[in-house]
C-alpha cells in the first residue's frame, strides 16, 4: 500500500521537525511548508492526501487558506493546530471546513489519531459517493416510463435553484436517492450532504441533533456538538419524514428558514448557516395542516419546489428493468453467479402491487438471488417468495385477447400448485384443504397438465 503524504504548514521550523519525525515514525511521506503561500505553491504542483494547518502564519493566516481551498475545489482532509485559539477560532475554522482542531503542544498519539481518522472518514465517503453514483442514482432515476422521464427533468430543474424543495411519494419510492441527486446536480454538491430522519429521532433529541448544543446544556452534554444545520453548512440538508417533526420544532425550524440562523442548545447567540433544506414525506401536508399537527406557514416555506416521487404501481413498465438491474447488483453483492428471471417468474414480478414500492422490489429480487439455488429462477420459486395474500397470481393470469376459459383454467392451475406446495406435495391433505375428493383432485392435475406435485 501507497503511504499517504502528509502536507505540514507551519512558521515554526521546530514544529515541522517535531511533527514530521513523529508522522514518519508512522510510515507517512511528508513535505512541510513555511507559510500559506508556499504550501499553495506545492498544492499546485503536487497531490497530497491530508495537510495540517497552523492557524497563525505570517501573511495568509490558516483561515484565510482553508477558505482559498475551497475556492480551488481541494477537499482533502485539513486539521488544524494552534497554541493561542479559542473555541471560536475553532469552530470558524471548521465552519469553513477543517476535519478537526489540536492544540499545542501536539501529543504524537493525538495527531495520530486525528490523522488516522480523518483519512479513514475522507476514503469512506469517497466510497458511499462511488456506490451512490454506480447503484444508488440508478435506484432512483432508472426507468423509461413517462413519469419517471418528467421526474429526471423536474430534478434536473429543480438542482439548478437554490430553492427549498418538497418531495412527495410512497414509502420506499426512493424519496432520499432523489434528494441526493438533486445535492449532486446543484451548485452546492461539492458542499455537505447532511440527514436526519424526523420519525427516527426522540422529541427531545431532535433540537439538539439539528441545532447542536453546549457543553452543560443538559445531562449527558459533556462537551460542545454542531448539529446538522453547522455540518450543511455550504452544501443541503435533507429532513426525511418531514410531516413527524414534533409540533414545537417546526416553528424553531421556520425561523430558521427566515432568518438563516440557528441556536445552539444551551447558547446565548446565534451563528448563520448557509443552508438548503430539501424535506420529504409520504404524509399528505395538508390533511396533517387540517388536523392541526403541521404549520401551514411552515409547510410554505418548504413547498417551493414540490416533487411527485411515483409509486411503483404507476410506472409498472419500468418493474422489468428495475427487477434486472436489482439481479446484477444482487449477484454481485452476494458474490453468486450471474442468475435470470424466467418468464413466468417475471410475469409475477411484474403483476404484485408492491405497497413498498421500489424498496421492496430490490428486496425481493435480493432475496431470489439467495434463496434460489439454480441460475434461472422460476416461477414456482417467485411465487414461494412473494409475500402471501398478495393478488401478484390473478393479474398474472390476466391475458388480453385471452378466451376466458383459459385464464380460468390459469387460474385453477396456480392455486392447485400452490395448495400442493403448501402442503409439500401430499396429495391427500392439498385435497382436504380444497374440499376434493382425491380422486378427483388427480383428474383435475391430469386435465390442467399437473403432472406431479408443484410441477412447472
Amino acid at each position: 500500500m501507497v503511504a499517504a503524504t502528509i502536507l505540514v504548514v507551519d512558521d515554526e521550523r521546530n514544529i515541522l521537525t517535531s511533527v514530521s519525525r513523529a508522522l514518519g515514525l508512522e510510515g507517512y511521506e511528508v513535505e512541510v511548508a513555511g507559510s500559506a503561500e508556499i504550501a499553495l505553491d506545492k498544492l499546485d504542483k503536487q497531490t497530497f492526501d491530508a495537510i495540517l494547518l497552523d492557524v497563525q502564519l505570517p501573511g495568509i493566516d490558516g483561515l484565510a487558506m482553508l477558505d482559498e481551498l475551497g475556492r480551488r475545489e481541494i477537499t482533502i482532509p485539513v486539521i488544524m493546530m494552534s497554541g493561542h485559539a479559542t473555541i471560536e477560532v475553532a469552530m470558524e475554522a471548521t465552519r469553513r471546513g477543517a476535519d478537526d482542531f489540536i492544540e499545542k503542544p501536539i501529543g504524537s498519539d493525538r495527531l495520530v489519531l486525528s490523522l488516522n481518522r480523518s483519512l479513514e472518514i475522507r476514503e469512506l465517503q469517497q466510497e458511499n459517493r462511488e456506490l451512490r453514483r454506480r447503484y444508488g442514482a440508478s435506484e432512483a432515476l432508472l426507468g423509461q416510463s413517462a413519469s419517471m422521464d418528467r421526474l429526471r427533468e423536474q430534478i434536473e430543474l429543480a438542482a439548478r435553484s437554490n430553492a427549498q424543495v418538497l418531495i412527495l411519494g410512497e414509502r420506499g419510492t426512493g424519496k432520499e436517492l432523489v434528494a441526493e441527486a438533486i445535492h449532486a446536480g446543484s451548485a452546492r454538491a461539492k458542499g455537505p450532504l447532511e440527514k436526519l430522519n424526523c420519525a427516527a429521532v426522540p422529541e427531545g433529541l431532535i433540537e439538539s441533533e439539528l441545532f447542536g448544543h453546549e457543553a452543560g446544556a443538559f445531562t449527558g452534554a459533556t462537551k460542545q456538538r454542531r448539529g446538522k444545520f453547522e455540518r450543511a453548512h455550504g452544501g443541503t440538508l435533507f429532513l426525511d419524514e418531514v410531516g413527524d417533526m414534533p409540533p414545537q420544532m417546526q416553528a424553531k425550524l421556520l425561523r430558521v428558514l427566515q432568518e438563516g440562523e440557528i441556536e445552539r442548545v444551551g447558547a446565548g447567540s446565534t451563528v448563520e448557516v448557509d443552508v438548503r433544506v430539501v424535506a420529504a414525506t409520504n404524509k399528505s401536508l395538508e390533511a396533517e395542516i387540517e388536523a392541526g399537527r403541521f404549520r401551514a406557514d411552515l409547510f410554505d416555506r418548504l413547498n417551493v419546489v414540490p416533487l411527485k416521487v411515483p409509486a411503483l404501481a404507476e410506472r409498472a413498465d419500468d418493474i422489468r428493468m428495475l427487477a434486472e438491474h436489482f439481479l446484477a447488483l444482487a449477484c454481485e453483492i452476494h458474490d453468486r453467479p450471474g442468475k435470470e428471471i424466467a418468464p413466468g417468474a417475471m410475469r409475477l414480478l411484474e403483476a404484485y402491487p408492491y405497497p413498498g414500492n421500489v424498496r421492496e422490489l430490490r428486496n425481493l429480487v435480493e432475496r431470489l438471488v439467495i434463496l434460489t439455488p439454480d441460475e434461472t429462477i422460476t416461477e414456482v420459486q417467485a411465487r414461494a417468495l412473494l409475500p402471501m395474500g398478495s393478488n401478484a397470481g390473478s393479474r398474472a393470469h390476466f391475458q388480453p385477447e385471452t378466451p376466458l376459459r383459459e385464464m380460468l383454467e390459469a387460474v385453477e392451475r396456480d392455486l392447485i400448485r400452490r395448495a400442493l406446495e403448501f402442503r409439500g406435495g401430499h396429495v391427500t391433505k392439498t385435497a382436504a384443504d380444497l374440499g376434493l375428493e382425491r380422486s378427483h383432485l388427480y383428474k383435475k392435475m391430469r386435465a390442467l397438465g399437473i403432472h406431479k406435485p408443484g410441477a412447472e
